[in-house]
């Protein structure tokens, strides 16, 4: 007789993390708060104005489109693989493990460039309320002290790094205050613009048109592409409730769920606000106009002072805590990304280490933080105008892996495409759609930036965002190379690590989880 290996019937334990940490509230505020949408607003709204002037609110909604249908893609992909490697995991199951790795360097490169945007954005209006309170017209403004504000923002990256490394609960419930209050100067805004409207003391009164929502009242095919590519970008950061999957109560279901509303919550919130500025301050081009070139990196600055006097700080307030805010949450799924990869040996073993209290991916959580910190201070040393470019140039690794996730559902669920009518709706035809206009976005995108007046920069005779951007991801290329040369990536990219058919690790029971800090499942 011979001995036999038993089968073992153990449900996979997961990677480590803390396990039904979330619920569906907290994982939607995560989703929200990674979003910056105070910040993220009042930086596009007037640059959208500019391209498509009354018709901002349909930019904004014809932006959503495409996001909602990627997040259907993340659903459908997420109901089967609650990965926290997402666009990495799933890409390598459809695809393979090369176009799997690029899908999680795209993550990667994304989270790290901004992160240095948030934190000089953190900075900046940190030193902008400062001097609101304290500053006289003789003196210098502290938020334009260039070492004053760098110093501040590693400040903010390396706090944000601790809570991040301390655990989701911590980090779920400094979200919700944050979140809270941004919410509550959003509604201050919103009330206090419409108040001054109908009582005839706004600036400059606009009654509400419905033509505002008219997708063919575009003037332009140029002004329209430009506007909704702005737009666009602004919703991304939702499918960090993707990220967060292993940590969530129902992981197969709630980050779904939660990035549907995640979307659906920004679109009601960017559409409102730009209703109702637009009703308050017209679309002029002097004063405080929205189509006044002077206001569009910020309207909030511009019109604080006559909507709401005194308290006109509460605006600034918010731009700061939704750029803070937003670091702590970039950081979640970059950290989960690259631990997935090095459990699946696409990165090193050392990215895989979980901290044993807190339960996070505590190695890979630092260095996304000092990569971050490094970038920041070099780019800010080396010159700020390329640290602009790069972050313009973000929408490239942001289409990419986007569009690459709607493949991937694509793909990955070839064979049973057809079998009923709701496959073909949320795994067919929604990702394809969604999948195309953003490969759309790509090229288009690309195409601008290629242009030496994009940007701040010439780099090599062509705009400098272009080559930062397109060079950004040819860089992942370079690191794959590389990590290909040592022995432990083998089975990674030979597909015996990770392949379709390879159970994903991950906790299999949601009914053993504990109660979500949250309250549960809602």
């Amino acid at each position: 007789m011979t001995a036999t290996t038993p089968i073992d019937m153990t449900p996979p334990e997961g990677k480590g993390l803390a396990v039904g940490t979330l619920g569906l509230f907290g994982s939607t505020v995560i989703g929200l708060a990674s979003t910056a949408p105070v910040y993220s607003l009042v930086a596009t709204l007037g640059y959208v104005v500019l391209a498509v002037g009354g018709q901002a609110p349909i930019a904004f909604v014809i932006a959503f489109v495409p996001m909602l249908f990627i997040a259907y893609a993340y659903r459908e992909l997420n109901n089967e693989i609650p990965d926290c490697g997402t666009t990495f995991t799933w890409g390598t199951k459809a695809f393979g493990s090369w176009v799997g790795w690029m899908g999680g360097w795209g993550v990667a490169v994304a989270g790290m460039v901004v992160l240095a945007n948030l934190a000089q954005i953190g900075g900046i209006y940190l030193w902008a309320l400062v001097d609101g309170i304290m500053h006289s017209p003789e003196d210098a403004l502290l938020s334009d002290n260039v070492p004053l504000v760098t110093v501040t923002g590693v400040v903010f990256i390396a706090l944000m790094t601790w809570v991040s490394a301390r655990g989701v609960e911590i980090g779920e419930r400094i979200q919700n205050i944050l979140l809270g209050i941004q919410y509550l100067a959003l509604l201050i805004f919103v009330v206090v613009a419409l108040w001054k409207f109908f009582d005839g003391s706004a600036p400059a009164a606009t009654p509400f048109d419905w033509s505002w929502f008219n997708p063919f009242a575009f003037a332009e095919w140029s002004g329209f592409v430009e506007a909704v590519l702005l737009a666009l970008f602004i919703y991304w950061g939702w499918d960090t409730c993707l990220a967060l999957n292993e940590e969530t109560k129902d992981p197969k279901r709630i980050p779904g769920l939660s990035a549907l509303l995640t979307c659906v919550i920004l679109l009601l919130t960017y559409v409102g606000v730009t209703v109702a500025a637009m009703m308050y301050a017209g679309l002029g081009e002097t004063g405080t106009g929205l189509g006044n070139e002077a206001n569009a990196d910020d309207f909030f600055l511009a019109i604080k002072d006559g909507l709401l006097g005194p308290f006109g700080w509460v605006l600034v307030v918010a731009v700061m805590i939704s750029a803070v805010s937003s670091t702590q949450t970039t950081i979640l799924p970059t950290a989960r990304g690259t631990l997935s990869m090095a459990a699946y040996k696409a990165l090193p073993r050392r990215f895989a280490t979980v901290h044993p209290r807190f339960k996070t991916p505590s190695f890979s959580t630092t260095v996304m933080g000092v990569v971050a910190i490094v970038y920041y201070v070099g780019m800010t040393l080396i010159s700020d105008n390329i640290l602009q470019d790069s972050i313009l140039s973000l929408g490239l690794a942001i289409a990419f892996y986007y569009a690459l996730t709607g493949y991937s559902c694509v793909w990955y669920y070839r064979r049973e495409l057809f079998a009923s009518g709701k496959n073909f709706l949320y795994k067919f035809l929604l990702p394809t759609l969604g999948a195309l206009m953003l490969t759309y976005a790509f090229v288009q995108s690309a195409i601008d930036m290629w242009d030496v007046d994009y940007g701040y920069t010439v780099l090599l005779g062509i705009g400098g965002t272009f080559v930062i951007g397109v060079g950004a991801l040819a860089l992942g290329v370079v690191l794959m190379l590389v990590w290909y040369m040592f022995p432990r990536s083998k089975p990674f990219f030979a597909g015996q690590s990770l392949n379709r058919e390879t159970p994903v690790l991950v906790p299999d029971e949601p009914g053993d989880y504990g109660r979500s800090v949250d309250g549960g499942l809602i």
